[in-house]
């Protein structure tokens, strides 16, 4: 296994550190870096820009000759990632030592480390890997709507442990919102202030869809659930679970613990297929 260590700096140090493990060429255009790799190490590309609000995006798109683990140290910002993982298996631990888990095909992760301990990624051999990050710094000076969002960010993805990890199903919104990320055909400023919003609006998504709050939102179907569900029986082939994620709400995840807190009741019974 190839060991690779990031120091927790500046785009140009993590890029430069990537540059030189890699053996890649780096070009950095419009404060966009585009690292294309093909040497002994792997194939492919890794591309990242951090925006003026401190934001960062990276793209990871390789076929890896070796196994390789990414140690990264925890970062002054705080940062929470949010990760998307579009082909192949993303695996991470906290320590080398920590439990292992993983992010597969068309799932979401979401991480943030607080700790002295260092964030380990693991990327496997022979195998096509593409994966997206976004970063948003949580110890930061913001003020507005940045501060708001900064606020919710800690409350629902920081432990006091130190150390977050959730990997579960993406959601329809936030499958479109990725696609349009991957789509941008403008260049320049124009393309850097489209994605800032873009990447605004996939954290936003995050939130609401782990936010206590969006139970408002699940009100009307979970009333409809289970006042009439001997009706929705005979009419529907779908489950409730379908019927959210199809709708781009909210992870099969929460579906039940929003269901017990809302009706003091056990979903399990109410998730059967609802045609006979």
């Amino acid at each position: 296994m190839k060991k690779l260590y990031l120091n927790a700096g500046g785009f140009d140090a993590i890029f430069n550190d990537l540059k030189d493990s890699f053996n890649g060429d780096l070009i950095l255009n419009n404060n966009e870096y585009n690292l294309v790799i093909k040497s002994k190490w792997a194939k492919g590309t890794i591309t990242g820009v951090c925006l003026d609000n401190k934001m960062s995006h990276l793209s990871f798109d390789l076929v890896l000759n070796q196994d390789v683990s990414l140690s990264i140290e925890s970062f002054q910002s705080a940062p929470i990632f949010f990760a998307y993982c579009e082909d192949g298996r993303l695996t991470h631990s906290f320590g080398a030592n920590g439990e292992k888990k993983s992010i597969k095909k068309n799932q979401t992760g979401i991480l943030s480390n607080t700790s002295v301990i260092n964030s380990v990624l693991y990327l496997e051999s022979h195998k096509h890997i593409q994966f997206s990050l976004i970063g948003m710094p949580t110890n930061v000076s913001a003020e507005g709507q940045n501060a708001e969002t900064i606020s919710q960010l800690k409350k629902r993805f920081m432990s006091e442990s130190g150390n977050y990890f959730y990997a579960g199903s993406q959601s329809l919104k936030t499958a479109q919102k990725w696609q349009e990320l991957k789509t941008l055909p403008q260049k320049g400023i124009v393309r850097n202030l489209l994605k800032k919003i873009i990447l605004k609006e996939i954290i936003e998504i995050e939130i609401a869809q782990h936010s206590y709050n969006y139970i408002k939102t699940f009100e009307p179907i979970l009333n409809l659930a289970v006042k009439q569900i001997n009706e929705i029986k005979r009419i529907s082939n779908m489950n409730i679970t379908e019927v959210i994620i199809a709708a781009g709400l909210a992870s099969r995840h929460y579906l039940p613990r929003i269901f017990k807190e809302k009706y003091h009741l056990s979903y399990k019974p109410f998730n059967q297929k609802l045609a006979s």
